[in-house]
């Protein structure tokens, strides 16, 4: 497991931080959650700044639901992400944000959601 974020890249699935306390053997499960949050509900990926990422989710219950649920079990091993789910207007909406410290963890999150959400950017 990687414990430095500088190297930090999506091809490599050792991209999780050493802050997570999340069992190692855990790791490949959580990330094909988020793999799967990101190909079946996310919609759009807006890096808002170095250190919070907008994911646009698709606007019905199931969608906020399984984002609700990541959110929550994320906290438990990665609290140095926090997590706003909105909706309003008919939108749907998850935010993930992190400290400084921890920004090269949610760019490579960023870049894993939009490469598995097939955004080219």
């Amino acid at each position: 497991m990687t414990t430095e974020t500088a190297n930090l890249t999506i091809e490599d699935d050792n991209w999780v931080a050493a802050a997570c306390t999340l069992p190692t053997v855990e790791q490949p499960l959580r990330r094909q959650e988020f793999d799967d949050l990101f190909a079946t509900d996310v919609l759009d990926v807006i890096e808002e700044s170095a250190t919070r990422t907008r994911f646009s989710l698709r606007p019905d219950a199931q969608a906020a639901s399984r984002a609700a649920a990541l959110a929550v079990k994320e906290t438990g091993c990665c609290s140095f992400f926090d997590f706003d789910l909105a909706i309003a207007g008919g939108k749907v909406t998850l935010s993930i944000g992190t400290a400084p410290a921890h920004q090269e963890v949610l760019a490579a999150l960023t870049t894993r959601a939009k490469t598995r959400t097939g955004d080219p950017a």
